[in-house]
């Protein structure tokens, strides 16, 4: 494993100006890129009861959800200010139904009033400032997926995609030109594309707590070197668990992507893969490997508008690595060539990896069995599944 500041499950404050080397993560600048990483403390160990996923608050009332997200997503408020709109019907499109309710204009926070499968004969595209909340049933979308096209404020909560098929049909295909969007504890596997495509100048996104399996390309960020303007991309994925999917956890190019407290295990050909320009932060996740061994790929490929082709940089701070991982890292061309999350956030929450971090993720992501319960005119939530193991602080 390597060097971390990782604490037990703690929000982290990076600060550079610390005296206390403890506090810091970022390279001193006396140190190379290649050194700084040999010269961040160790995690502090943790009992095993004391690791749980973050957001246990979040589930006190229905709208708590809204701006709570960690990391680049952090400011999606979805349908915060808007009324609770109720899905009525599994029906593809027409009164009562998902599709109806996200094509309207004014902010809303849609709820289910039935369980089942939605059919989708073709994508149902989601509209600006929509909360699409799963919590209380259990919906599950096949045949194609969601499409965020150019909108903004949109959280995805507690549902499961599976059997997408057709030509670039995505589980949740986010481009081009949206921001602010949280995708949460979903469920996602078997699409004929990806399970998450971030793409064409989408930004300022968190994925977190979702399960991804049966599948190959799971998660692509950055269209392909033609498009310049994906460096604009920033995502953060964390508390995610990757089950056996090949590839893409994720594959970048051009854009920002912190990784945190994932679990991605027996891919087919690598873990991770930075692409031109692409800077990746890996950050205490656990890489655990089946016969393919290496966690971190490179491709080098030419953007549009330089002359020369380019590869991406990772840094990997804390990460742990089993079954004979091996981490492949490439090494830094020059200081700062991967940017710290502290620059755009303040705060995350971080676990050191451990047995019991796997064994949470394994368990505890993508969708959950929740139920409303009536309480002062204001609806409740309670997860009915797997018990939370809460932290001591």
């Amino acid at each position: 494993m390597g060097n971390s500041q990782a604490g037990r499950h703690r929000r982290t404050r990076p600060d550079r100006s610390s005296p206390n080397p403890a506090h810091r993560t970022r390279s001193s600048p006396h140190l190379s890129p290649q050194q700084h990483l040999h010269h961040l403390p160790h995690p502090r160990q943790t009992n095993s009861m004391a690791v749980s996923l973050p957001y246990s608050h979040v589930d006190s009332s229905l709208r708590a959800l809204a701006g709570q997200a960690e990391g680049f997503g952090r400011f999606a408020i979805g349908g915060l200010n808007g009324p609770v709109l109720r899905v009525t019907t599994l029906a593809d499109d027409g009164p009562g139904s998902l599709r109806e309710a996200c094509r309207k204009k004014e902010p809303l926070w849609i709820i289910f009033e039935v369980s089942g499968t939605i059919h989708l004969q073709s994508y149902l595209s989601v509209s600006s400032y929509k909360t699409v909340d799963g919590r209380g049933q259990r919906i599950k979308f096949t045949g194609k997926g969601l499409r965020l096209k150019e909108c903004e404020h949109v959280i995805i909560c507690n549902l499961e995609f599976e059997g997408g098929r057709g030509h670039d049909v995505d589980g949740i295909q986010i481009k081009p030109n949206s921001k602010h969007i949280w995708i949460d504890r979903c469920t996602l596997r078997d699409y004929d594309d990806g399970l998450i495509d971030i793409t064409r100048g989408s930004t300022d996104i968190t994925v977190s707590r979702c399960h991804f399996s049966q599948h190959d390309k799971t998660m692509l960020i950055g269209a392909d070197p033609t498009h310049v303007g994906d460096r604009c991309i920033r995502v953060t994925i964390h508390h995610c668990f990757f089950d056996g999917t090949r590839q893409r956890h994720p594959r970048l190019r051009f854009g920002k992507v912190h990784l945190y407290n994932n679990y991605t295990r027996n891919w087919g050909i690598y873990a991770v893969c930075s692409s031109v320009e692409s800077q990746i932060y890996s950050q205490c996740n656990i890489y655990e490997a089946g016969q393919k061994k290496l966690a971190f790929a490179y491709y080098t490929e030419k953007a549009a508008d330089k002359e020369e082709a380019a590869t991406g940089h990772i840094i990997s701070e804390g990460d742990l690595f089993l079954n004979g991982a091996q981490a492949g890292l490439a090494p830094l061309t020059f200081e700062n060539c991967v940017f710290h999350p502290s620059e755009f956030y303040p705060t995350w929450t971080i676990e050191p990896p451990s047995d019991s971090l796997k064994h949470i993720l394994q368990h505890c992501s993508g969708w959950h069995r929740f139920h409303f319960q009536q309480t002062n005119q204001l609806l409740l939530l309670s997860c009915i599944s797997v018990p939370r193991v809460m932290s001591s602080q």
